[in-house]
């Protein structure tokens, strides 16, 4: 049954008045008021209980349902009652003040006390109020019973956590402060707790309510029509709704404050019995306070204390803080916080303070609360500006003093404080973060005396800190990179590095314990930033043994698309590459720093060149001003220089500082701030100078100082007095008067006012004039080290002196930085973690290269893989290529594989370090380049291992190869330089005694003979996880990238060429897996394969010609087998995987000289062509590649095994399945040309011949398939050179494809026959060539034979070998002399296509022929090209006789014997053997000219009058002459008629012959008269000079005749006549003929007048067919041309009168005698 709200609030107030009544001490007169008034109230209440008895009789009222809690007069009956348990809680008896504040306490939770209305004694307050100064005024201190403090604080919950009740501003700060006062007077302990605990329950109600209050206003605000309520705020109620029965609440903490406080005892009992703190392992951590009952925190400034004074000196309120707040919940909130923060921020007592003083309990007190607050911050308190302003003014300032504080408590606190504010509050407080990392974490870090347990502090909240991948990036992108920060990210690494390598100094009283505690949480904190570096760009790793990345369908939270890959600064995008362009700025500048503060102007000309300081004076003298990292030792000393520059400097730096309206000591605290003054006099006076002339220039106004000097001597006075205040050395300080009395006449001889002097000397007495704060990184310096220490007491007292140094200077900076607020980037770009990668590497490796080298604790070794593991991954995942090898070296050193470490050495870790290095290369390995060289080194060198494992006998373990370079790569020292480490590591174990058992010496050693834990190492390595893993690499290969799995090849390729290159063991290991993977990837896209095949085709042709016959089978065996399942999958058409595939067939044909391994090449080279040849496309290039190698073999077995196998393609296949060999046919031919060429086989010689002719007939019959079979590039040709030019544009036309495919490679090998083999195998050759140009020509295109003869020539270039070959005479003699008349056939045949194409190259051809010594080839060349001419005379155009007739005038010229004039004994060589050789050359040479003279002079005669034409006249003539002669009396006796007939006879054969004349010009047939005419006047000047005969014929020219030239004298003359007088008698030519007449002229004359000089009487002999020629064409002119000649050669024809002629000669002389007669009517004409 429920009771009614009404009865409930009476029976509370009855029950209670009537207990107080009870109390004997109440009935005390001196509690008569009390006694009155709680009487008085028990009557009013029986006469409201009387009068609702009676309206319950009439019905007025219905007891059906209860009242509501907020009806009226419930509310007034119990604020009407409200005296008597007022006085209850002011009087002195506690049980009764117990009684009140429960019956108080229980009205409240209930709603029948809510205050509401105004207090009756002040109007300015409510009644709660009252009600609440009631309740705290019980609180009268220490001596307040225990069960009244329990009272208090139930009552004080119940008042600040109920709905029906509202405190605000003082009477909630009332309430708390109260609290907060019991827990620090309380000796109870259980109270202490309930205190504390109802604290933390106030502040979250308090914050708790603020929050949910904008949550409604803003639903409100969003959807004022129709509120909705969120389910954040459905929440709160619920929670607040619970705390209506705060009996139950109070009753929990109670219980739960009894149990802690016997938990606390105990642990105090245990802490005293040990004598104070645990030395044997780690304090509580931080860890612990943040996850109990207190989540996170951040930080801030305060504002004001509860009962007290700041300790900052003044009160610290924002500006417009009452203005500020849109709701009076926010004002509560706010005044708490502040009130906390101002308590966090007083000072502890100097020295060690008491555990259990008031001072030390406040500020745990107070800073646990803080962090109950910032660790459940809300939206409004982390983005209200003035929670925000007290969190940087207050809080922060705080922490930067607790953090470092020597109570390892308050350090805790202030730490988990400090981490709160970190994960809350981070984007407002960048610059108090950097302070508090700078000066707290990283100098207690890095200084020698910082005790045990502050390391540890520090170390797990970095640990925590480490594990937010958002916080570590944040870190490097705000401070890293920006240029006015300190480098966070990277001075943290390196600090941890130091500790995990135990290179930290200690404090003297960390036990080994805690030391190697310290190194594994350091390793643990590497290990943990590296991971989340991991986890950071975790969308850019690709898992090849997945499907899909590892989370890769997670995205980041609050990550648009927008903003992707970016960070933001203030709204501003800012990309990666703009922050490592920061960082890379930042470390130049920092570079020029350090070098400025060791050498200044080289600092400044570094900046300068780098173009980053200009080179101003202003420019350097801002950058003086503005960057604080400078040595301010430096700075003073560089500015007082008295260098030009330097002064300039030193005015632009004073002229930037602004001195307007600053007092002077000010203005001179400003000045000196920004440097030291340097020791020099000179120097100071110059800088004490300049600022006197500046504060006059900016005080202008200021009519205190006459001039500049008054300012300049104060300036010193005030230095000097702040030297003498403060300075411990000065015992004897200057007083005010003194001071006064020194700067006395210093104004323009009068004196400063002495008021304002005397201000000035207390204001320096009581504040120094120094340098602002910074950074105290330097500071430790400074400060003894208490680690060395002499004694306990020393040691801790120097530490708590730098302690307090430390915390007073980041103090300091945190003031400094308080109303700053820098913009903050939240990074969310994968790409960050490189660079910060990048910056880190070094100490990373270092770390964990020494704690695997120096420690065999498992739980380390786990660390420093994983962290190595880590660093690979990222390494990979960036594609750093030289930190990935440096990690992955170290990991494989380790393994002690790779090295010369003994066997006996492998230890548990060792073994891990292998499974690791698997892993990675099971995970990474898409990333791992050329690091997988290092890997599979070690696997390689695993297998020896296992094979020990197993127990297999020596003699079936191979050795371990050397390197074929001869270097080790896996040295015995493992030397790095990282950056600022230079780490040496010395491999544990790593000897090169030969004591030692080392991997090496394998093939001797036992399982059993080693010792068990070394056994079960070497056993652990064949274990079933450990093959399987080693198995998956291999396996798992399918599944790499494209360039991952070339990477992966080439190194297992190496490895594999190590293995074999052991001299004595060679291992096959690697060689296997190469065939393995091979199989394995065979399926991949062949893009991807060819790369890979380039790799292992390679390989196979390195291994392939090795010396070793096994290997080079194994090799050759493993490649066909590779090859057959190839090449059984095909290749479509123009591509070329097979011919790539099958090169190192090829290779290693060409490089292995075995038999063995040659034989086994071409017996599978033949196999694939039985087995596959419908499969084989781009394929048969190798294949017959390989046959030309086998070609040229001197076994018998293989050539004719190569050659079935080439006869069985070009007889069968070619036949059958032409289309896909096409693309090869060239490589076919020129197969055929090898096997044609190998001198040892002739009957193979022929063969090859025929089917090269029958390849020919293939061109023949199937045309297309060379027109259509794709445009092969040029460079497939065969000596592309030759080719036309079309062809060396890169890509054939389709209408060439038939030359170059076809035609051309067939004619080409032919000529390439002629040329190498021997006489009978060349003149088959040559013979097939011309015909088959004679057969198939007439399908070649003009320019095809333009090639064809250029092959063609190339057969007479054989013939340019020296002369000492003894070939060259056969050569010349039967194969050119052949090649010419064959030429001339098919020129012949085809001269209408390539007459005129081809003749100035064949004319050109035959002069080379005539002007060799070979007289049968110059002959050949006269002759051909007489049959040329003559065959085709009639097709001759006029250029053509043109170039013919300039073809036999150069002729005529290069054959001339010239030396036959000029050659004399004195001129030939030496008489020696050489010499000797050399002029009989020489008389070989003229002879041969000779002969060429002489055949050409019949050459032309058979072209002009066709052969034999000259010959039958002259015997003609000689017998007509002859009759003429016999019949001369009938002649002359009148019978004319005989001779007429003859005559007649003549005429008609002259004028009917077959010759060129006829097609001839005149101006050839006079070019062909002058070449004759030449060549008549060599010889008769040579005939003529008797001398130079004799020497000739004394030299042996000739033999033993007299050399002479009688035939070329006569004939050519000759030759020339019949041409003349033939031209003379042609009527078609009468335009020429007076040009033919007058050469004529001189001709006959010419010859006349030499005739009759003749001496001897064979010259005349010589000449009488000559003179009977000349003679009868005199005769046969007619008697007007007669008439004219006669005259020129009457005179001479007399005087061969005077000589014995013959018959003939005498006859035709008659004649013309006797014409003379008649035509000049001397004697009558003949009847």
């Amino acid at each position: 049954m429920r009771i009614l709200s009404g009865d409930l609030s009476k029976m509370f107030i009855v029950k209670g008045l009537e207990k107080i009544l009870a109390d004997k001490e109440v009935k005390r007169s001196h509690l008569a008021q009390l006694r009155k008034a709680c009487e008085t109230a028990l009557e009013d209440i029986q006469e409201e209980l009387k009068h609702e008895e009676t309206e319950k009789s009439t019905g007025s009222t219905s007891a059906a349902l209860p009242l509501p809690r907020n009806y009226s007069a419930n509310v007034i009956n119990a604020e009407k009652h409200y005296l008597p348990f007022e006085l209850a809680c002011q009087c002195s008896v506690p049980r009764v003040v117990v009684i009140a504040l429960d019956c108080l306490q229980k009205l409240i939770a209930y709603g029948h006390l809510s205050g509401t209305s105004l207090d009756p004694h002040n109007p300015q307050r409510r009644l709660i109020d009252r009600v609440v100064a009631t309740i705290c005024a019980c609180f009268t201190g220490t001596p307040t019973e225990e069960s009244v403090q329990l009272q208090i604080i139930k009552a004080l919950l119940t008042v600040v956590t109920s709905q029906h009740v509202e405190i605000h501003e003082g009477t909630l700060l009332l309430a708390v402060r109260t609290c907060y006062n019991i827990y620090l007077a309380s000796k109870n302990l259980i109270n202490q707790t309930t205190a504390k605990a109802t604290l933390t329950q106030m502040l979250n109600v308090i914050f708790m309510r603020m929050e949910n209050q904008a949550i409604e206003e803003e639903t409100t605000f969003s959807n004022p029509e129709n509120p909705v309520e969120p389910a954040d705020v459905l929440k709160r109620e619920a929670k607040l709704e619970a705390l209506e029965i705060v009996s139950f609440i109070v009753d929990d903490i109670v219980a739960t404050a009894v149990n802690d406080a016997s938990t606390e005892k105990e642990i105090e009992g245990d802490t005293q019995s040990e004598g104070g703190q645990s030395n044997g392992g780690p304090t509580p951590s931080i860890v612990s306070v943040c996850s109990s009952s207190l989540p996170r925190v951040p930080s801030q400034d305060s504002v004001d204390t509860i009962g007290g004074t700041s300790s900052s000196g003044g009160d610290l309120e924002p500006i417009g803080t009452s203005n500020s707040f849109s709701h009076v919940l926010q004002k509560d909130a706010y005044l708490v916080f502040r009130s906390l923060c101002r308590l966090a921020m007083k000072p502890l007592p100097d020295g060690i303070p008491d555990p259990k003083s008031h001072e030390l309990r406040s500020k745990l007190l107070s800073l646990q609360l803080l962090l109950s607050v910032v660790q459940n911050a809300g939206p409004v308190f982390r983005e209200h500006p003035v929670f925000l302003s007290v969190v940087r003014q207050c809080l922060c300032v705080a922490l930067s003093r607790d953090g470092a504080s020597s109570v390892t408590e308050v350090a805790e606190l202030s730490l988990a404080l400090f981490l709160a504010l970190l994960n809350n509050f981070k984007a407002q407080l960048k610059k108090q973060i950097e302070v508090f990392f700078r000066e707290i974490f990283l100098n207690i870090l890095e200084n020698p005396g910082s005790t045990f347990d502050h390391h540890w502090l520090v170390m797990q909240a970095l640990t925590r800190i480490c594990a937010d991948a958002q916080s570590v990036v944040d870190l490097y992108v705000n401070y890293d990179c920006d240029l006015s920060a300190a480098n966070i990210f990277e001075r943290l690494v390196n600090v941890l590095s130091k500790i995990a390598q135990g290179r930290h100094v200690v404090d003297l009283r960390t036990t080994p314990v805690q030391e190697k505690a310290l190194r594994i949480k350091g390793l643990e904190c590497l290990v943990t930033i590296l991971k989340c570096m991991v986890e950071w760009s975790r969308e850019l790793y690709i898992n090849p043994n997945a499907q899909s990345n590892i989370d890769a369908e997670k995205v980041k939270e609050n990550h648009t698309e927008e903003n992707e890959g970016h960070g933001y600064i203030n709204g501003t995008l800012t990309t990666p590459k703009q922050f490592e362009a920061i960082k890379q700025q930042k470390e130049i500048w920092e570079q020029g720093i350090v070098m400025f503060n060791r050498k200044p102007r080289r600092g400044l000309q570094y900046l300068q060149s780098q173009k980053l300081l200009g080179e101003e004076a202003v420019d350097v003298a801002r950058f003086l001003v503005t960057e604080e990292r400078l040595d301010k030792t430096v700075v003073g000393d560089f500015l007082g220089e008295p260098d030009k520059f330097n002064k300039e400097v030193m005015y632009a730096y004073v002229d930037l500082l602004d001195f307007n309206e600053k007092d002077f000591v000010s203005a001179l605290r400003h000045f000196l701030e920004g440097f030291r003054l340097p020791g020099e006099a000179q120097k100071i006076d110059r800088l004490m100078e300049k600022f006197a002339a500046r504060y006059c220039e900016c005080n202008s106004s200021l009519r205190l100082f006459a001039s500049a000097d008054a300012p300049y001597v104060l300036a010193y006075s005030i230095i000097m007095l702040t030297t003498d205040l403060h300075s411990p050395q000065v015992k004897n300080k200057m007083t005010k008067e003194q001071f006064i009395k020194n700067n006395r006449g210093i104004n323009d001889s009068k004196d400063l006012p002495e008021e304002y002097l005397s201000q000035i000397y207390d204001e320096i007495a009581g504040n120094e004039i120094k340098m602002k704060a910074h950074s105290s990184s330097a500071l430790g310096n400074k400060v003894s080290k208490p680690a060395g220490a002499a004694n306990e007491k020393k040691r801790r007292l120097l530490w708590n002196m730098e302690m307090e140094a430390l915390s007073s200077t980041a103090r300091q900076l945190m003031e400094s930085v308080s109303h700053v607020h820098s913009p903050f980037t939240s990074a969310t770009h994968s790409e960050h973690v490189r660079p910060m990668f990048k910056v880190a590497w070094t100490p990373f490796l270092a770390s964990f290269s020494v704690g695997l080298q120096d420690c065999d604790d498992l739980e380390v070794s786990t660390l420093c893989l994983d962290g190595i593991r880590c660093a690979i991954r990222i390494a990979c995942i960036f594609h750093m290529a030289l930190e990935r090898d440096a990690f992955i070296q170290a990991l494989a050193r380790f393994t002690l594989l790779t090295a010369n470490s003994p066997i006996t050495e492998i230890k548990t870790k060792n073994i891990d370090t292998i499974k690791t290095l698997i892993t990675v290369a099971h995970t990474d390995g898409n990333y791992l380049g050329h690091s997988w060289l290092d890997i599979l080194k070690c696997i390689s060198q695993l297998e020896l291992a296992q094979l020990i494992g197993t127990g297999v006998r020596p003699q079936f373990i191979t050795g371990t190869p050397t390197s074929p370079t001869g270097a080790n790569l896996a040295g015995n020292n493992l030397n790095l330089n990282l950056g600022a480490m230079n780490l040496n590591l010395n491999l544990p174990g790593i000897s090169s005694s030969g004591s030692n058992l080392h991997l090496s010496d394998l093939p001797s050693v036992s399982i059993n003979s080693l010792e068990p834990s070394v056994k079960e190492s070497i056993g652990e390595t064949i274990s079933q996880s450990v093959v399987v893993a080693v198995d998956r690499i291999f396996t798992g290969s399918t599944r790499l990238d494209g360039n991952a799995i070339v990477d992966f090849v080439r190194a297992l390729c190496q490895i594999s060429l190590e293995e074999l290159a052991h001299t004595t063991q060679p291992r096959m290991f690697s060689l296997q897996k190469i065939v393995e993977i091979s199989y394995y990837n065979m399926g991949r896209i062949r893009l991807q394969w060819s790369r890979i095949w380039e790799v292992l085709g390679d390989h196979f042709n390195k291994v392939g010609t090795s010396s070793n016959e096994n290997i080079a089978f194994f090799a050759v065996d493993s490649l066909r087998q590779l090859a057959m399942k190839f090449i059984e999958k095909g290749e479509l058409a123009n591509f070329r995987f097979q011919k790539d595939f099958l090169r190192p067939f090829e290779h290693i044909m060409k490089r292995n000289r075995s038999p063995t391994i040659r034989d086994m090449v071409v017996r599978c080279v033949t196999q694939m062509v039985h087995s596959q040849s419908d499969n084989i496309k781009s394929g048969w290039k190798n294949i017959f590649c390989v046959f030309l190698l086998a070609a040229s073999d001197n076994d018998e077995a293989i050539v004719e095994l190569a050659f079935q196998t080439i006869n069985k393609v070009v007889t069968e296949l070619y036949v059958t399945n032409m289309s896909a060999m096409i693309d090869s046919f060239q490589d076919c031919v020129k197969c055929l040309s090898e096997f044609a060429c190998n001198p040892l086989y002739p009957d193979t010689n022929m063969e090859a011949i025929r089917l090269i002719r029958l390849c020919g007939r293939h061109v023949a019959d199937q045309p297309a398939l060379f027109r259509d079979g794709g445009a092969q590039l040029a460079d497939e040709m065969v000596n592309s050179q030759l080719t036309s030019a079309v062809t060396n544009l890169g890509l054939i036309p389709e209408e060439e494809r038939l030359w170059v495919r076809g035609w051309f490679p067939i004619l080409f090998e032919l000529s390439c026959i002629i040329g190498r083999c021997k006489l009978d195998v060349r003149t088959r050759a040559l013979t097939v060539l011309f015909e088959m140009a004679k057969q198939y020509g007439s399908t070649f295109r003009s320019h095809w034979w333009k090639d064809l003869f250029k092959v063609i020539f190339r057969i007479f270039n054989q013939s340019k070998l020296p002369d000492q070959l003894s070939e060259k005479s056969d050569w010349l003699t039967t194969t050119c002399n052949h090649a010419l008349y064959a030429m001339v056939d098919v020129i012949t045949q085809y001269f209408d296509l390539i007459g005129s194409l081809l003749m100035d190259d064949f004319i050109a051809q035959l002069l080379w022929c005539v002007t060799q010594e070979n007289e049968q080839l110059a002959r050949s060349g006269v002759n051909c090209l007489e049959n040329l001419v003559i065959s085709n005379g009639p097709k001759l155009g006029d250029d053509s006789w043109l170039r013919i007739c300039g073809c036999v005038d150069k002729i005529f010229h290069l054959t001339l014997p010239d030396a036959l004039l000029t050659w004399s004994p004195h001129s030939a060589p030496a008489e020696s053997d050489n010499g000797v050789k050399d002029t009989q050359r020489l008389f070989n040479g003229l002879l041969v000219q000779c002969q060429v003279q002489l055949e050409l002079i019949h050459t032309i005669d058979n072209i002009v009058f066709f052969p034999s034409t000259t010959r039958k006249e002259d015997a003609d003539l000689l017998a007509s002459a002859k009759s003429i002669s016999a019949s001369q009396r009938d002649l002359d006796l009148g019978t004319a008629s005989s001779f007429s007939v003859y005559l007649r006879f003549f005429c008609n054969f002259e004028f009917c012959d077959q010759g060129m004349f006829q097609f001839m010009s005149t101006e050839h047939l006079l070019l062909m008269v002058d070449c004759l005419a030449k060549s008549h006047n060599f010889a008769r000047q040579f005939n003529t000079n008797s001398t130079q005969r004799n020497v000739l014929w004394k030299a042996g020219f000739r033999g033993p005749v007299r050399p002479n030239l009688l035939k070329q004298e006569t004939q050519s003359l000759a030759c020339a006549m019949r041409i003349l007088f033939r031209l003379y008698h042609d009527e078609g030519r009468q335009n020429e003929w007076t040009m033919v007449a007058d050469k004529l002229t001189h001709l006959g004359k010419d010859a006349l007048e030499y005739y009759v000089t003749l001496e001897t009487e064979s010259h005349r002999d010589a000449w009488s067919p000559l003179m009977l020629l000349f003679l009868w064409k005199i005769n046969q002119l007619s008697d007007e041309k007669f008439k004219t000649h006669i005259s020129w050669w009457h005179q001479l024809l007399c005087e061969l009168v005077s000589f014995e002629l013959k018959p003939e000669l005498r006859s035709l002389l008659r004649k013309i005698f006797l014409k003379v007669g008649q035509v000049f009517r001397v004697i009558a004409a003949a009847p």
